[in-house]
């Protein structure tokens, strides 16, 4: 019997797992990338002998990362060697420079810096591990790994009930607020949703699972960066016989009588069986699906109205010397008025004072920068393009380049970092835009709000049209490398379901 040829549109992350599953199972795979390398936002920069990670950088639920590999019989160690990260990082605070937390996932190491705050704090951390952990289970069996393909998959009785013990009603902050005082504190277990390009304030309380997992499952180190991932997914696809082509741009994803019948490049039809479009999914249906009937309700209009996640500023630096005062490789500095300067984010408005992050990959992989040197990922939560209300010029970036300096330099280990840069590059939300399609510059995707997550999100297969399947961070069940994995996941298998009647729930 022939194999059916599915076209995958676009090497991102789920792309290249949707690839590696597909291959898997028996189709004849083609994936399509308008860049010269696999990732997507897990790229690589690679300057003046420094390697960064482009996006992505820290990693948790790392059986989901192995998944895919073992999925295919193969030793996912072989592929992506971990680490585990302990202390998993470092927190600071802007008022207060000088004061460093370092938080593990060790119980005895995490409750002498919870109890260093209260007692009372500690036991409210205990109390709530336990209340989200119900969530957390209750999310997983039920909502992130089931698809919504029918309103009647959701609205039900027994999903409705489960739903209903997810308590989404409330923020993630205001939900931390019952269990834990310490302002400090509380914004150290709830900062997190910033991951997935939210914030903490208005952001629904079950997303204070993400500091769950990390506490209970630890942070990892992948040797050769977050970008090994990508490579690491590629390779498995070749060698199960799949092709990828780079440098190649998908025009249109083409759609004859309801049904997808392949995309169109350089202006010629190129047939497939099925289509897998990892294009971030804002960006596809205004710009790939040409037909407004298998657009349905995502029209143009429709597109520009939904909510769209924070974005980034991102400095790759390049220092002509080792950071050993520094000891870890994750190392958040949050200004002390953390609210104020959410809503400055999501209000459009140019900093004064941000928050932001330091990886220093090559700590744990010395490969990743010239001998005896370190690289420097500094990432600033900005504003989308939607709703800054300033350019992204020169000025810009010397403003946040400047400010984020003279904030780290206060901090031991990072004294005259600003003499120290031999090499720069920098990500702004309009590099975003332009290189990998995130719509408004939006690195994370649609903001996973009530009313877009679960049923109420882009599913993997459209709704409109046959043959024709979504994946990536703005589809269900959203953003972050794990999540993204299960779109993945959760795609292939929509498409099993309607190609040979598999149904959902298999590996």
């Amino acid at each position: 019997m022939k194999q059916k040829k599915v076209i995958v549109v676009g090497a991102g992350v789920a792309g290249l797992a949707s690839a590696i599953r597909l291959q898997h199972a028996g189709y004849q795979v083609e994936l399509l990338e308008k860049e010269g390398m696999p990732g997507g936002k897990m790229h690589r920069i690679e300057k003046d002998g420094y390697k960064f990670d482009l996006g992505p950088t820290i990693v948790m639920m790392p059986e989901l990362y192995r998944e895919v590999f073992s999925l295919a019989g193969r030793n996912p160690d072989d592929y992506i060697p971990m680490e585990k990260l302990d202390p998993m990082y470092s927190v600071y605070f802007g008022d207060d420079l000088g004061t460093k937390y370092e938080m593990s996932n060790d119980l005895v190491h995490l409750m002498n810096t919870l109890e260093a705050f209260s007692d009372e704090d500690a036991a409210g951390f205990l109390a709530y591990l336990q209340e989200i952990y119900r969530r957390f289970t209750v999310a997983k069996n039920h909502f992130i790994q089931q698809p919504f393909r029918n309103a009647s998959d959701f609205y039900n009785l027994s999903t409705i009930r489960q739903g209903l013990k997810l308590k989404t009603l409330d923020s993630a902050e205001s939900f931390i607020s019952k269990y834990i005082k310490n302002e400090r504190l509380k914004q150290m277990i709830s900062f997190q949703t910033l991951y997935i390009g939210i914030s903490p304030f208005d952001g629904p309380s079950l997303y204070t699972m993400i500091p769950m997992i990390e506490f209970l499952y630890g942070v990892w180190f992948i040797k050769g960066g977050m970008y090994k991932m990508a490579t690491s997914m590629e390779r498995l696809f070749l060698e199960l016989g799949g092709e990828v082509r780079y440098n190649t741009t998908v025009e249109e994803i083409v759609i004859e009588d309801g049904k997808a019948k392949g995309v169109r490049v350089n202006g010629d039809l190129e047939k497939s069986d099925f289509v897998m479009c990892n294009v971030d999914f804002p960006f596809a249906m205004k710009h790939l699906i040409k037909e407004d009937t298998a657009k349905g309700k995502y029209t143009d209009k429709r597109i520009d109205e939904m909510k769209y996640s924070c974005s980034c500023f991102v400095m790759y630096l390049g220092m002509d010397k080792k950071y050993d005062g520094v000891e870890n490789v994750h190392n958040f500095v949050f200004n002390d008025a953390l609210e104020d300067n959410m809503e400055g984010i999501f209000q459009g408005e140019l900093l004064e004072d941000p928050s932001y992050y330091v990886y220093i990959g090559s700590k744990k992989d010395p490969s990743l920068a010239p001998e005896g040197k370190d690289g420097l990922y500094i990432l600033v939560p900005v504003s989308n393009l939607s709703t800054a209300s300033y350019e992204w010029d020169e000025e810009t970036i010397q403003y946040y380049r400047n400010n984020i300096l003279n904030s780290l330099e206060k901090i031991e280990g990072f004294e005259n970092v600003k003499e120290d840069i031999v090499s720069e590059t920098y990500m702004t939300p309009v590099d975003f835009k332009d290189k990998f399609n995130a719509y408004n510059g939006a690195c994370f995707g649609l903001r996973p709000t009530l009313t877009q997550s679960n049923h109420l999100r882009p599913q993997s297969k459209a709704t409109n049209c046959e043959n024709l399947y979504f994946t990536g961070s703005s589809t269900h069940p959203g953003a972050g490398v794990p999540i993204v994995l299960l779109s993945a996941k959760i795609a292939v298998q929509e498409l099993l379901h309607d190609d040979k009647g598999i149904l959902f729930g298999g590996s």
